[in-house]
């Protein structure tokens, strides 16, 4: 007979070795964040120059492997984010000291930057390398080691990337263990380490499921919501131009960035126009036919399609049963610009809905009803050579940024305009975010902040040249003797330290 275990007999616990190759990485970025931490501004200086230099090389092949291996976005457009995201990046924050102490004499106060430590970064499929070197750079700007976790369609390129991007730091000098990759990510894994004690921050950068499980995991977190852009045309817009914009924002590597362009509203009075400059820069018009065979491809009960994310336009007019030989988008046509109408919400596609407004009252109202499902607090267009009708608009709508006579996609994420240039979108309360803006290096770094008496008789100190990473050692003083007690004094001294100890066991009895 085969003997059975007792249900009760204790059992000997499987370790889960996925996890235990991970807490390993967690370790190792620790001891790299703490040296890491000791590097001064030169050091640094030189780290991230040659990480951004290393990423800038292989920003063609990255982009390439990236679009094999999700089958998303425009290999041509993925060079360019990820020659954005490296050494356009550094050069953006060239300038700017993350790392010195910064002192205002008028508060009489000195601050001192303080690194978070180990920061998690969630990567989505949909800007996979640009994310990885977006975030690596941040990390590294700002002194902090990151573990790269990538989505597991993009695991291949995201790993690779993060092992050149290693390597390069470990060459100039950088910790080993500053640039870690989980390179086997699933959610259950996921789920366990960003909530590990020994995780400082998690950033976070996906879907909404992703972003919930990054404030939920009990570490501090920055997270951002879906978008759902609203673009308005109105009566004294340059529509020439316009169109040109809209057309480029929205097939911008097929439109995945979540700053992409939703809906198109345009005023009633230029709306036959505006189609008519549309079609100019490629654009393709769906008729009503059309615009149903399209909703059939494009959504089910589930929701978006995922296998159309980020398809080129002629493959999704394909896939729905019609041609459109040469559109860089698809404008589809609608009445109704309310959440019901699957057309007005977010599409990580070129296809952009379309829709006629009487003026600007009709535009905001049709505006905060799209975003009512999704989008809140995200991102917003507007093209107009009216003030008051910008000023209007953004006043309205639940939009943190709302970018004026430029594309969405990248006036948004701050590559055409001056926000922070960025892969990481803040939503705010809106949005249900504890970020408000674009993410730059600020926010992954705080300081501690030196505050003097402000009476005008109080002298503030003059901290100017000092280093606190390589201060100055004060002079030992010669220690104090201690008197020896005379033979007897003995009895006493022991005395005295018997009640000194039973003293310090009842405190700690009575904790």
């Amino acid at each position: 007979m085969t003997a059975h275990p007792h249900p009760d007999a204790p059992r000997i616990a499987v370790p889960d070795a996925a996890y235990e190759r991970a807490s390993l990485k967690i370790e190792r970025s620790r001891w790299a964040a703490a040296g890491f931490g000791r590097l001064g501004r030169d050091q640094v200086a030189r780290i991230v120059r040659d990480v951004a230099e290393a990423a800038h090389a292989h920003a063609r092949r990255f982009a390439e492997e990236a679009v094999r291996e999700t089958g998303m976005g425009v290999v041509a457009h993925k060079i360019i984010k990820n020659e954005a995201c490296s050494k356009g990046l550094v050069a953006q924050y060239a300038a700017e000291d993350f790392i010195g102490p910064r002192i205002d004499h008028a508060r009489k106060i000195v601050e001192l930057p303080r690194p978070a430590g180990v920061i998690f970064a969630l990567i989505p499929v949909t800007n996979p390398v640009a994310t990885v070197y977006f975030k690596t750079l941040l990390c590294l700007m700002t002194r902090n080691a990151v573990i790269l976790s990538p989505h597991p369609q993009a695991r291949q390129v995201c790993t690779e990337a993060a092992r050149v991007l290693a390597e390069a730091a470990r060459a100039a000098g950088a910790p080993d263990g500053v640039i870690e990759v989980i390179e086997e990510p699933t959610i259950p894994l996921i789920e366990r380490l960003i909530g590990d004690e020994r995780v400082d921050l998690v950033v976070a950068t996906g879907g909404p499921a992703v972003v919930k499980a990054a404030y939920r995991s009990g570490n501090p977190a920055l997270g951002v919501g879906p978008g759902n852009a609203p673009v308005l045309v109105d009566d004294s817009a340059d529509l020439k131009a316009a169109a040109g914009r809209i057309v480029a924002s929205k097939s911008f590597d097929n439109s995945i960035l979540c700053t992409n362009e939703s809906v198109l509203l345009a005023f009633t009075t230029i709306a036959d126009a505006l189609l008519d400059e549309l079609r100019a820069h490629g654009a393709h018009i769906c008729t009503a036919d059309e615009r149903e065979k399209l909703r059939g491809v494009l959504f089910g009960e589930a929701g978006f399609n995922p296998a159309m994310i980020g398809k080129d336009a002629e493959v999704i007019a394909r896939a729905a049963g019609f041609a459109a030989p040469g559109a860089k988008i698809l404008v589809v046509p609608v009445d109704l610009v309310q959440p019901e109408e699957s057309f007005v919400r977010e599409k990580l596609c070129p296809v952009l809905g379309f829709a006629r407004v009487a003026g600007l009252d009709q535009a905001i109202a049709a505006a905060r009803s799209m975003m009512r499902h999704a989008g809140r607090g995200h991102s917003a267009a507007i093209h107009t050579r009216r003030e008051v009708h910008a000023l209007a608009f953004a006043g309205a709508l639940p939009a943190l940024r709302v970018v004026v006579n430029t594309g969405c996609s990248l006036g948004s994420a701050g590559y055409e305009t001056h926000l922070g240039p960025s892969m990481t979108i803040g939503t705010g309360f809106a949005g249900g975010s504890s970020l408000t803006e674009n993410l730059t290096p600020h926010h992954l770094v705080q300081y501690v902040r030196l505050a003097y008496n402000k009476e005008a008789a109080e002298v503030f100190g003059n901290f100017e040249g000092l280093d606190p990473l390589n201060l100055p050692r004060p002079e030992r003083s010669r220690p104090v003797p201690v008197p020896v007690p005379a033979a007897d004094d003995a009895d006493a001294v022991r005395r005295e330290l018997r009640r000194i100890i039973l003293e310090e066991l009842k405190a700690i009895m009575a904790a």
